[in-house]
């Protein structure tokens, strides 16, 4: 098989063990390895590259697409591999050591990586580590369940690492659309001007050359671990498919909505699910994962077709999909991040943004990544990406947390992601508040009103009322504003 899948057969001469790859990697190398939200990442040379890091203390840099799977970040850190990483993890482990300080970690906009490095803001990587499908007859790669970053760290690399996986089905080979934008100040617009147009090319159009090194695995990618829908999730979906239907309504939108970015995770995967019940029809999405939710709305008939840079899936459905690849083929177009998260095209396909936040303010600030205002979770990802250039930016999450020891809506977030500006809607299972057009005074009593877990409503109302008597086009008690956060980490609870 492997044979097959190296079309350029010079480049067999390259396959070696995965020791004998990471051998390659230099101390203090800036390595720019494949993988998006735990899919389409190298398998075997990043456990070599702990080894080593146990036996002679090897360091580097790392920069992916995102999060990645089978545990990678988690014993990276727990080897002390890493002094940098960027642009987004979401392991215990790794965390642990961000927010030690030991991991400099740089959390960015997803679309923004490969773009820094372009322009020179930040250095280039020197080594870059691939997954692939195949190996052209030009020499070319082509990727698998994810793109990310990939293209960029392979095309700008000294080097190139390719692990040429066969658990993934060379099937893949096609639904990639690989374009990269071109150099400033002369850059042309991204000529995409509907979800599935396809602008690029299905393949890394690297130099051979610089493959220095071909790695045989056979192992699938990590599966999601989103839980299964609940009451709260099915209450915040069913208030945002009521605010959709009155969108509707009013002339504002028709039944096929506009194209949808969803956030990962499980309230965002929850929420998509709750559109199969919905008088919403001939559905497109425009993201930067498919999760499940995805897989059961093509399905259902709902959506017709679907733009990413990754699949995040559970084992069952990456299954399915898998073995039923041919079906869903035309129907889905992978792109590199910068793309499948750029601006410019959110804003010219109208897009409907549904993220997921950590904790929202009285004003609509939002809080995505640091608990307490100091503890990085696990980054920004794209939400920024889409929150401000997308038609509609809508933010979601449980009124309450740790058995109500928490409120998700507070009187000002510890940390701001989002702004006020950028967010158009809230909602929680308690219900939604429309934002568009309100002044802050305006959207306080709604936001208490509508989204508020009732244990914590009177708190958060008496504060509103106290800060509007001191005045203010934003009414704040600085010196109360955080004494909710104050009052968990000190005592264990909000209330």
């Amino acid at each position: 098989m492997l044979r097959d899948r190296v079309r350029r057969k010079a480049l067999l001469d390259k396959v070696v063990s995965a020791e004998e790859a990471a051998s390659l990697v230099k101390n203090g190398s800036r390595l720019g390895m494949s993988g998006f939200t735990r899919a389409g990442e190298a398998k075997v040379v990043p456990p070599a590259l702990v080894e080593r890091a146990k036996n002679d203390g090897l360091k580097i840099e790392l920069f992916t697409g995102a999060s990645l799977g089978n545990d990678m970040d988690g014993k990276m850190a727990a080897a002390h591999l890493l002094t940098r990483r960027s642009p987004f993890q979401a392991d215990p482990v790794m965390r642990k050591a961000i927010n030690n300080g030991e991991i400099m970690f740089i959390d960015q906009h997803l679309s923004l990586t490969a773009e820094a490095m372009r322009a020179d803001q930040i250095k280039k990587v020197d080594t870059a580590v691939i997954e692939a499908c195949a190996i052209t007859e030009d020499g070319y790669i082509v990727p698998t369940s994810s793109v990310g970053n990939s293209a960029t760290f392979a095309l700008d690399a000294d080097q190139v690492i390719v692990e040429l996986n066969l658990a993934h089905t060379d099937q893949l080979e096609g639904m990639h659309d690989v374009y990269i934008p071109e150099k400033r100040p002369n850059r042309t617009p991204i000529r995409i001007n509907s979800t599935m147009d396809r602008i690029g090319v299905p393949y890394f159009a690297v130099d051979p050359s610089k493959i220095a090194a071909i790695v045989e695995t056979n192992i699938p990618d990590s599966a999601a671990n989103n839980l299964p829908p609940d009451e709260e999730t099915a209450q915040i979906a069913g208030h945002l498919l009521d605010f959709l239907k009155n969108e509707v309504k009013q002339g504002r939108l028709t039944h096929s909505l506009r194209p949808m970015q969803c956030g990962i995770g499980t309230i965002a995967n929850a929420v998509m699910s709750g559109f199969q019940d919905s008088p919403f029809y001939d559905l497109e999405m425009y993201s930067e994962v498919l999760q499940d939710s995805t897989f059961e709305l093509f399905e259902s008939g709902k959506l017709l077709r679907a733009s990413t840079t990754s699949f995040s899936l559970s084992a069952a459905t990456n299954d399915h999909v898998m073995a039923n690849l041919a079906s869903f083929k035309e129907k889905i177009v992978l792109r590199p991040q910068e793309i499948s998260n750029n601006p410019e095209i959110s804003r010219r396909l109208g897009l409907i943004c549904i993220n997921t936040a950590l904790e929202f303010d009285i004003y609509g600030n939002v809080n995505s990544t640091h608990v307490g205002g100091t503890h990085m979770m696990n980054g920004i990802g794209g939400s920024g990406d889409f929150a401000r250039s997308g038609q509609m930016s809508i933010f979601v999450t449980k009124s309450i947390a740790k058995e109500g020891k928490i409120s998700s809506i507070v009187p000002m977030v510890a940390h701001i992601d989002h702004t006020e500006h950028d967010v158009a809607v809230v909602a929680t299972e308690i219900g939604l508040a429309d934002l568009r057009g309100l002044a802050p005074r305006e959207r306080a009593p709604l936001i208490i009103k509508n989204c508020v877990h009732p244990l914590y409503r009177d708190m958060i109302t008496d504060y509103y009322e106290r800060a509007v008597k001191r005045g203010g086009h934003t009414p704040h008690l600085l010196e109360e504003a955080f004494s909710w956060h104050v009052n968990l980490a000190s005592k264990g609870t909000m209330l």
